[in-house]
């Protein structure tokens, strides 16, 4: 782990000139004239095109009255600004967008509170209104830019939002790690456009409390939707403050989530601590980082990166459709990419997050064992049950979980993951005693004792179970073995200790996919009774067995953590059953 201190920061900020000559030549790149003076026309040609269609509609659309504020506001006036800015734009310098940019320069004034937050999500939130000022930060350099005098009276009203958001964000509050560098970069891009001594004292104080970036790479989140969040605001810190230096972290990120991203550009986020290790996104929320460093440092496995992104999901919408004014502002990212390498295989374990990932051609594998212990449902924690996906291209096996009807402990969590010879284990033993009487010591007479959880954390109680003896104590040992070949994997489960207890492994595919060889014993349940069963979708093929079936009890499987509060786990796709009694030993082969 690397922290960047505050005394770092104040060092740094004052000896600019004893920089290393990459890092002058880093500064003159983001000036755009740094590695090379060729523009990507192609690539520009296409986002003037998407930008124009965006404005087409609205043209249409925003209407007085019509209004809801979001971010999409933000995201609204500078699609417009671009196209108005942009000489490549059919729109360029075209009188009939200044009533809209007029209009929501109004509706982004009327939609502050008076101490110059917004309420998006958060009520009168400074994290929030950062975020507002990052895009809008671009458009008002664009306008400013371009100096044309039909826009003088929106700039003045942008300028009027902008500055009275800055002296929220000079005292405003945070709630998470990523916010403190969000407001920096909001702040910093606030310096650049309306120089403010408050700005960067703020600054200077928040980056006192250093940027976490562990020796992997990872941010406190481990999540890529908040990786592109940092690193975006890093890299907007970076520019606006001459800090080359604080590109270091958002370069280790980078290259750490290179082993996130999957064949169809979706990443892995078994091992988020945020919302997202249920909700995966798309690696082109990393888009803009990626091309950045990788024209700013020749980097030819960032730029292969980039690359591959081209076209992928949400490559239209995210990156073609609102990024135009992002281009047009940084003018290094219109440059053209370094020759791009091929994207390599690999085997990588992250010792950090206790993430493995294995890649052979089309094939990509993901093994997870880093959940934070002890195991507490909240944000900002890993509790995802998924430690295993298993994917052939477009044939995509989503997650295995494993469930236990041990005392309604529900799913299966791993305390790490360790290596033996060729093969990754994954390992948890399951304790649960009973309690006998208090000692005469720890008694009272009212019978009011310490609400405290169970020794096995299954749930709470007026019990004080700390100081009870225990007996009776009950144990479930659970090991997971994987071993891979060449892109086959073996998953061998062992679950021993108390006898006669009911296990389900249960395995989530694609939608959409077909699968054969397994009974649909239950609308949308399979089960694989006997044999290997198939999952195709298009021209992939994931085959999986063989299969075992001893019960069919598959309800509840979440543990009483969650049925408790009639909370589910329950996540789309197709699902298949295996069931068995402990003692129970099995292996799943994947090809």
């Amino acid at each position: 782990m690397r922290k960047l201190n505050r005394g770092h920061f104040l060092k740094l900020s004052a000896g600019t000139i004893l920089l290393p000559v990459y890092h002058q030549l880093a500064a003159q790149a983001d000036k755009g004239f740094g590695f090379t003076n060729l523009e990507d026309e192609e690539l520009l040609l296409q986002l003037n095109k998407a930008n124009d269609l965006q404005v087409e509609l609205l043209l249409e659309s925003i209407k007085p009255g019509k209004l809801k504020f979001s971010r999409k506001i933000a995201y609204d006036f500078s699609i417009l600004t671009a196209s108005y800015c942009s000489q490549k734009s059919k729109y360029f310098h075209d009188e009939q967008l200044i009533p809209k940019l007029d209009l929501l320069a109004k509706f982004l004034l009327q939609a502050q509170t008076p101490d110059g937050t917004v309420n998006i999500g958060n009520l009168e939130s400074p994290p929030d209104t950062a975020f507002l000022v990052e895009i809008l930060g671009a458009a008002a350099s664009l306008l400013k830019e371009d100096e044309s005098r039909s826009t003088a009276f929106i700039q003045t009203q942008l300028k009027e939002m902008l500055q009275k958001a800055g002296n929220a964000l000079v005292i405003g509050g945070v709630h998470t790690p990523n916010h403190r560098w969000v407001i920096c970069a909001a702040l910093a891009q606030l310096h650049f456009l309306y120089p403010d001594k408050r700005y960067t004292n703020r600054i200077e104080d928040w980056m006192g409390e250093g940027i976490y970036n562990d020796k992997d790479g990872n941010y406190p989140e481990r999540s890529g939707t908040y990786s592109m969040v940092e690193n975006a605001a890093l890299i907007s810190m970076s520019r606006f403050l001459k800090k080359p230096f604080l590109l270091d972290p958002v370069r280790k990120n980078l290259q750490l989530f290179y082993y996130h991203i999957e064949t169809d550009g979706e990443l892995v986020s078994l091992d988020s601590r945020r919302q997202d290790q249920y909700v995966p996104r798309n690696s082109n929320i990393l888009y803009l980082s990626y091309r950045y460093l990788a024209i700013l440092d020749n980097n030819k496995l960032f730029a292969a990166i980039v690359n591959d992104m081209v076209g992928k999901k949400d490559y239209q919408d995210i990156i073609l459709n609102r990024s135009l004014f992002y281009f047009l502002e940084n003018k290094l990212l219109q440059k053209q990419l370094p020759l791009g390498s091929s994207l390599p295989d690999y085997e990588k374990f992250i010792p950090s997050s206790q993430l493995l990932r294995i890649k052979r051609n089309n094939t990509t594998v993901s093994l997870f064992g880093g959940i934070d212990w002890p195991l507490i449902i909240a944000s900002g924690r890993s509790c995802s049950p998924n430690f295993f996906t298993y994917r052939k291209d477009k044939a995509i096996l989503k997650y295995i979980r494993f469930s236990t009807a041990f005392f309604s402990m529900g799913y299966f969590y791993s305390e790490g993951i360790k290596k033996s010879g060729n093969s990754y284990v994954l390992h948890k033993k399951l304790t649960v005693p009973y309690y006998q009487p208090l000692p005469k010591d720890k008694r009272n007479k009212t019978g009011d004792y310490t609400l405290s959880p169970s020794i096995d954390d299954r749930f709470w109680n007026k019990m004080d179970f700390k100081n009870r003896p225990v007996s009776n104590v009950k144990n479930l040992d659970i090991t997971i073995t994987m071993t891979e070949k060449n892109g086959s994997v073996d998953l061998a489960f062992k679950a021993d200790g108390l006898k006669d207890v009911p296990v389900t492994i249960e395995l989530c595919f694609e939608e959409g996919g077909k699968l054969s060889g397994v009974t649909e014993k239950m609308p949308e349940k399979y089960f694989l009774e006997t044999g290997f069963g198939e999952y195709k979708a298009g021209d992939d093929t994931i085959r999986f067995g063989p299969g075992k079936f001893l019960h069919s009890a598959i309800e509840g499987l979440e543990g009483e953590r969650y049925s408790t509060h009639f909370g589910s786990l329950k996540t789309n796709g197709q699902h298949v059953y295996l069931t068995g009694i402990t003692p129970f030993t099995h292996t799943l082969e994947f090809s």
